[in-house]
């Protein structure tokens, strides 16, 4: 089982978080199965058995899908995420939910200016 770490040591040597009893790398099986029991846990049943956050990546998903919905300028979140603008939209700009609404007001409210 990994540790995480704690006021006596609140890191491993090499300033990671979760370490191995020995102090190193966590398996993946290890923190798949933490991650899993910890979804039982903090969801309710209903949102635990559906494909929501089934995969600790889906939390960098999320944030990158929020970043962008927020509106954030697609260069800086693609900095942030260490992906190019590229890759950041083709692989996450489809997760956009309500932005046409949100890019009607603006074109809208664009084009109010020129009258």
């Amino acid at each position: 089982m990994g540790h995480w770490a704690d006021a006596e040591s609140p890191t491993a040597e090499d300033g990671r978080l979760f370490f191995s009893e020995k102090g190193s790398v966590v398996s993946s099986s290890t923190y798949h199965r933490i991650w899993q029991e910890a979804r039982l846990l903090g969801l309710p049943p209903a949102v635990a058995a559906s494909p929501l956050a089934s995969r600790p990546y889906d939390l960098r998903h999320s944030a990158l899908s929020t970043w962008l919905n927020a509106g954030a300028d697609p260069t800086e979140v693609a900095e942030r995420a260490g992906n190019s603008v590229e890759v950041l939209l083709g692989r996450y700009a489809k997760c956009l939910d309500g932005r046409q609404d949100v890019a009607n007001r603006r074109i809208e409210d664009l084009l109010c200016e020129y009258d």
